[in-house]
């Protein structure tokens, strides 16, 4: 069995290959039982343990069977240690052999981004030119990089609660050749942004429906537990709704499941999700001024269509 690497993985992907791998994954065959989600009650604070299998199925000419364990600890900023770490084990699926165990952290970041990146292309204006990012984490500067390649994006406002770690994350980007600054002004980077994308742990709403200008494209990948959420209700009252899968989005994530829980919005307002937008079956935005928002909490799907694209590339 091979252990592929953090490094062997960004060699081996790039956002648009990502994003189309995932497309093909939405739009073809692949079985998912509902995630494991389990509390950890520590001295320190709340954690949590993700267990995501996925498979291929018959159809597919090629067979894989794949599980992923996370652990999410969110206190860990205080150790100098990543908040969410994992590992990915691949499998032969008509032999149930080990094929590789990938570095789960760093498929997570990569599959996560090219969600997003294949929303926006269904849910994001095709001239939306800037981007605001809330939140510094390790998160952002795969979405930012992902938003990039999916959109025409001349400009990225980059907030987080910590300014330092702003403008750090911006000098380390602006290095790559993105354009990114930071800023403290968080209302009127949302306010400026055709794309707000936010990747964080809050549990206060940061982004407010009353600062989305028309046209904007929300997209909501932080906020995993029915505890968190990163957007108000103003955002689910304005917006027209989407997610990554229902089954996950509508119970999982606070952002939908907030409002839902508390009747602002009912179930059958989420419009679609990828499995719809992949296959066609939802056209996705609709007009230039129509505001739209996108939910993800993540799906073993993503998970296997990335490490079996890994796999490809790197065997």
């Amino acid at each position: 069995m091979r252990y592929i690497d953090q490094a062997a993985i960004d060699g081996a992907l790039n956002p648009v290959f990502m994003a189309d791998a995932l497309r093909d994954a939405f739009a073809g065959d692949i079985v998912v039982p509902v995630r494991h989600h389990h509390d950890i009650h520590r001295p320190e604070g709340e954690a949590t343990l993700l267990l995501m299998p996925a498979w291929t199925g018959a159809s597919q000419n090629e067979a894989f069977v794949g599980t992923k364990i996370v652990s999410v600890y969110p206190m860990n900023g205080a150790r100098n240690l990543p908040a969410v770490m994992g590992t990915y084990l691949l499998m032969d699926g008509a032999t149930g052999a080990p094929l590789a165990a990938l570095d789960g952290a760093r498929l997570t970041t990569w599959r996560t981004a090219a969600a997003s990146a294949l929303a926006a292309r269904y849910l994001a204006r095709k001239d939306a030119a800037t981007l605001t990012m809330i939140g510094a984490g390790a998160m952002s500067p795969f979405l930012i990089r992902a938003h990039c390649a999916a959109r025409p994006i001349t400009q990225v406002l980059l907030w987080n609660h910590n300014p330092a770690r702003a403008q750090a994350l911006a000098d380390r980007l602006t290095a790559e050749g993105l354009p990114v600054a930071a800023t403290e002004d968080r209302e009127a980077a949302i306010r400026k942004a055709d794309i707000v994308s936010a990747a964080t742990l809050t549990t206060t709403p940061l982004i407010e429906g009353a600062w989305l200008k028309p046209g904007a494209y929300v997209d909501g990948v932080g906020a995993f537990k029915p505890s968190m959420r990163e957007t108000d209700d103003a955002v689910v009252r304005r917006a027209t709704l989407f997610c990554d899968t229902k089954a996950g989005a509508l119970k999982e994530g606070g952002d939908l499941f907030q409002p839902i829980r508390d009747g602002v919005i009912k179930e059958e307002d989420v419009q679609a999700d990828l499995f719809d937008l992949a296959r066609g079956t939802h056209a996705g935005r609709t007009r230039d001024d129509e505001i739209t928002f996108f939910k993800s909490v993540g799906t073993a799907i993503e998970d296997l269509a990335a490490a079996i694209a890994v796999w490809k590339r790197v065997r």
